[in-house]
């Protein structure tokens, strides 16, 4: 389903010209500093906020155009938005609060029922209570509940994590994850935190400044070297693979992410074929023009330098492409100068350390 969406909307000193055009496929991450415009452009889309020009269309539907005064509003505009702190009403217990878009939903249109969204976010203990006697967390599974029982064609997550602990945090990641992978349903997810975003998104926007200034696949986005994300303190690149070993003797899963290419970490036995996603810290990858005799480093590839940026006046940060998968390494001007590096060198990569996602 496609989106295109140009809004231009003046507040004070704040303005916004931001435009979009995307198939709304998995997530999409709209990723950028604090008060860069993100939950505006999203308020924008769900027609919580009126601009003074633009349009909107997702799929063959019009929700604005300001040329002929066409402006959906919020409830006929099939979208549903799960903000920071839930919005529950809260004169209504749980089971209510979930019942309030089910209802508001045609019985043709619902793509999903009451008993899967409780199973699927763990809700069926909170039924009975009132919103005030919930944790942070529970509010925002409950929200998320009750966007998902609305049937909307876009789901909108204005950083409905920013509040809570980690553990709440990867609690409600992983709900998103299944979410995914049992329904496909499109979202647009706001936020400010690469870690909420690098584990969920296919794509990725950057917005500065009220404008959407770079699109593309997450792991380009997140190696571009003329974009702030690969510069920063924990700059990283992603791998998506599947599982496809197991060494018993040494606990080792076996992740393919090429042809010829396996990369091996500790980690819990998991599914064969199950398919990954992996972050490899800039900091955490070496460079070297020879193969290395003996080491203790077990991920070892051949690759070659894309480009090569200075970020200050003792490191630089490389880019190389092993397969077809880029990967950042934060190096010190001194190891450039010993190894020459340039565009086109071939040479190793050595990963000392990873994170596995999912």
């Amino acid at each position: 389903m496609r989106l295109d969406a140009h809004f231009c909307l003046q507040q004070g000193r704040f303005s916004l010209e931001a435009a979009i055009q995307l198939e709304m496929q998995g997530v999409v991450a709209l990723f950028g500093p604090s008060g860069s415009g993100k939950s505006t452009f999203l308020r924008c889309l769900a027609g919580l906020e009126r601009t003074s020009s633009g349009h909107c269309r997702l799929g063959e539907t019009l929700w604005q155009e300001s040329s002929t005064g066409c402006f959906l509003p919020p409830h006929a505009r099939s979208v549903a938005v799960v903000f920071q702190d839930g919005r529950l009403f809260s004169h209504q217990k749980v089971a209510d609060n979930l019942l309030y878009g089910w209802h508001r939903t045609p019985a043709e249109r619902r793509i999903i029922g009451q008993a899967e969204v409780v199973e699927l976010l763990r809700l069926a203990p909170l039924l009975e209570r009132w919103p005030h006697h919930l944790s942070g967390g529970e509010r925002q599974r409950v929200a998320l509940g009750r966007a998902l029982l609305s049937s909307p064609d876009l789901l909108l997550l204005d950083e409905p994590l920013v509040s809570l602990d980690q553990p709440e945090k990867h609690r409600i990641l992983e709900d998103l994850r299944q979410l995914q992978r049992h329904h496909a349903l499109p979202m647009l997810y706001v936020s400010h935190d690469l870690d909420d975003i690098i584990p969920l998104a296919r794509q990725l926007a950057w917005m500065n400044e009220g404008r959407i200034q770079a699109l593309g696949p997450l792991a380009e986005m997140l190696t571009r070297l003329d974009l702030p994300l690969a510069h920063a303190p924990d700059a990283a690149a992603v791998i998506d693979a599947v599982v496809s070993g197991w060494d018993a003797r040494f606990h080792l899963a076996h992740f393919s992410f090429g042809p010829g290419l396996h990369l091996a970490m500790p980690a819990a036995q998991p599914p064969l074929g199950e398919a990954v996603r992996i972050r490899v810290q800039a900091r955490d990858v070496s460079l070297v023009l020879d193969p290395p005799g003996r080491t203790s480093i077990l991920n070892l590839f051949p690759a070659r330098v894309l480009e090569v940026v200075e970020e200050n006046a003792a490191q630089v940060m490389v880019k190389v492409v092993v397969g077809e998968t880029p990967l950042l390494a934060r190096v010190t001007q001194k190891s450039r100068h010993l190894l020459d590096l340039h565009s086109g060198l071939p040479l190793f990569v050595q990963i000392k350390g990873v994170a596995l996602l999912q």
